[in-house]
């Protein structure tokens, strides 16, 4: 269908292309025999030739933005078809997995520690499905502009801290350090910003996992404060960075990628500072890995 499409594009814009040029040969050939004063004769050609020339630059421009158009709907299109895929598969893992879960618990006199590893699991699960299932929302009430900031005043390391130990809580060990001013009084939604942050961290993870450094931060400037979280994973590629925050959108090659994911992590995150009057940006963090750094206005 898409080589369909850009071949029927490409044929018409040709067309198009070819007879505005022929029509103004023709009127240019007209011009010659209904003139034959040579001063008159010329003023005429230029001018045919000027506003043909402007009219000429209008059509690429037009033809091109439509081109553009065209390829970023097609692109959107793919990625909603990949993400039907991808959500799909991603909500019955974790209700497959716990009701295997379960099912063992029920059916096997399993010792106490055996029992507490498939219960703990079993809750990570639904943690995951119920993570994936807020996204979905998420990004809906973004699409329906139905989110508004309810600000307040807190203290940025002390929520910080919350949301890591619920982190580590899954591990036998931390595993993310913490840099924090613990100073901070920072006005926000909380509801919206634990969003951020949580998926700033699930995005370490999933990209450069548990075992490799993470790292949550902030800082405070006159007029800003900046948090962010780094990790020292593979990175992105440079021609991949731009539409990161795209929605649906999934790093890496949609028949070999095995992340788990479902593209709208990064474009709600995004989404969400905007809210805030605030601004997100990636950089490489140093020797290797990523930083996503966020900008809110005191």
């Amino acid at each position: 269908m898409r080589k369909q499409t850009n071949f029927l594009f490409y044929i018409l814009s040709i067309y198009v292309v070819l007879q505005f040029s022929w029509w103004g040969f023709h009127l240019i050939q007209l011009s010659l025999e209904l003139e034959p004063a040579k001063n008159n004769l010329n003023r005429r050609v230029l001018m045919i030739i000027g506003e043909g020339s402007v009219f000429f630059i209008l059509l690429i421009l037009g033809l091109m933005r439509i081109r553009n158009t065209i390829r970023k709907e097609m692109e959107l299109s793919a990625r909603q078809s990949n993400f039907l895929l991808s959500v799909t598969h991603e909500l019955k893992t974790p209700i497959a997995s716990t009701k295997l879960f379960l099912q063992t618990l029920k059916r096997q006199n399993l010792p106490e520690e055996k029992r507490f590893d498939l219960t703990q699991k079993a809750i990570e699960e639904n943690t995951r499905l119920e993570q994936l299932i807020e996204n979905i929302l998420n990004a809906t009430r973004i699409e329906n502009k139905a989110l508004k900031p309810i600000l307040t005043e807190f203290q940025f390391s002390e929520f910080a801290q919350k949301i890591v130990e619920r982190f580590h809580k899954r591990t036998t060990k931390p595993f993310i350090e913490m840099d924090l001013k613990n100073d901070t009084l920072i006005r926000a939604d909380q509801f919206l910003l634990e969003t951020i942050l949580t998926n700033l961290i699930e995005n370490a993870i999933k990209y450069a996992g548990e075992n490799v450094g993470i790292k949550v931060y902030s800082k405070a400037t006159t007029k800003n404060f900046v948090f962010g979280v780094q990790d020292s994973g593979p990175g992105i590629d440079t021609f991949e960075q731009k539409n990161i925050f795209e929605k649906f959108y999934r790093v890496g090659n949609e028949d070999t990628r095995t992340n788990k994911g479902s593209g709208l992590g990064l474009y709600i995150v995004n989404e969400f500072i905007h809210l805030h009057g605030g601004k997100i940006s990636y950089s490489t963090n140093e020797p290797k890995g990523s930083v996503f750094e966020v900008t809110l206005p005191l």
